[in-house]
């Protein structure tokens, strides 16, 4: 396949995504505005030898993605907010199973059924706590349908490197804008490949893992002897319901994520290098803020923008680092402030923080982060 540029919607170009990386296992239940995403896996799946299949709810997508995987192939499934709180339980599941999978949320505004066709940025930290216990999580966010397509590829790789499901946060005018994708030949992707044991099946423990804390996989039905459960279990996979051993698995799932922050945590900055006020923006409200960036440069303000690609693991290091640097930060989100919450952590006091704040359905106006850009 030739580089070839495409005029597609986020959706599209999400699914196109998954396809170009290996994807080769689709389940899903229809929701605005998600429900591209799986037309166009329904269409494109059994076209590279895949399969697509339309399950009874979200539950079960969920379910069906992490068995899936188990079985060899890479899988995923796209949803809203309703269908987001509906796999919450069996994404735990795949943490606790350490099942690589990716989990796409096209975003709109809630709660319950709120606005199905208009947008909002109001899961993010449902994207992180969605869950009950205490866990890690890998969630990224696209602002154009190329992001999208690159973040998906990117959130396949991340999901087999440490093996657990990643989350692709994207919201209802990302994925429903159309715009120029470029997708390269398949054979140019950097495609990270499933980590797979070599051990002969009379020694292989699916729970022992590797210096990095990530344990190689083998696919179900291959001879081995595989058990994987979502109660606490040892690195047989077998339950074990005591402390010590809940500890040493745990200590495992968060720490092979914590200790690879660096590599996973990504991130643009844009006229950074004088910054005095820096606004911190994510997902379709980066279009926006980057349009009030050059706005107020215009007018001699000393404005830079750090706009987030991973949101979870959340970038603390650098926002730390920034905090004593800047006059303050702003950061607009279609919420009333998860996002700048966190912001507001890891400054610790040490600058002026300001919300832009929005309750969904439409997407900021730039004066309006201008505004608030001016004040400082």
């Amino acid at each position: 396949m030739e580089e070839t540029e495409q005029f597609i919607m986020g959706d599209t170009a999400c699914a196109e995504g998954a396809i170009a990386c290996g994807c080769k296992f689709f389940a899903g239940y229809p929701i605005t505005p998600a429900t591209e995403v799986a037309e166009r896996m329904a269409k494109r799946l059994p076209q590279v030898g895949g399969t697509y299949i339309q399950m009874e709810d979200e539950m079960a997508s969920m379910a069906a993605i992490l068995g899936a995987s188990w079985g060899g192939l890479k899988s995923m499934t796209s949803t809203s907010g309703p269908g987001f709180s509906l796999m919450m339980e069996n994404i735990g599941l795949g943490i606790i199973m350490e099942v690589p999978c990716v989990v796409v949320n096209v975003q709109r505004a809630g709660p319950s059924t709120g606005l199905p066709t208009l947008c909002a940025q109001g899961d993010m930290m449902q994207a992180r706590w969605g869950s009950h216990g205490h866990y890690e999580i890998i969630a990224l966010s696209a602002s154009s349908p190329q992001e999208l397509f690159d973040i998906t590829i990117k959130a396949f790789n991340l999901s087999e490197k440490y093996r657990l499901p990643v989350l692709v946060l994207t919201d209802e005018v990302v994925g429903h804008m159309t715009e120029k994708v470029v997708i390269p030949p398949y054979d140019k992707i950097d495609v990270y490949p499933r980590r797979i044991s070599t051990l002969p099946p009379e020694e292989y423990l699916p729970y022992v893992s590797d210096e990095d804390m990530v344990a190689p996989m083998v696919g179900v039905g291959e001879g081995y002897r595989i058990h994987s459960t979502g109660l606490t279990h040892d690195k047989r996979g077998y339950p074990v319901i005591t402390a010590p051993v809940q500890k040493e698995m745990m200590d495992r799932l968060i720490y092979k994520i914590r200790n690879n922050v660096d590599d996973i945590v990504k991130y643009e900055e844009i006229e950074m290098a004088d910054a005095e006020i820096v606004v911190i923006a994510y997902g379709i409200s980066a279009r926006p803020a980057l349009k009030a960036l050059e706005m107020a440069r215009d007018r001699g303000i000393k404005c830079g923008m750090m706009k987030l690609i991973t949101i979870w693991p959340f970038p603390e290091k650098r926002i730390k680092e920034l905090a004593p640097q800047v006059r303050g930060f702003v950061v607009p989100e279609i919420n009333y402030g998860q996002i700048c919450l966190e912001v507001e952590r890891c400054s610790a006091g040490k600058t002026e923080i300001v919300l832009v704040g929005h309750a969904g359905g439409a997407i900021f106006h730039p004066n309006e982060i201008l505004e608030v850009i001016s004040r400082l």
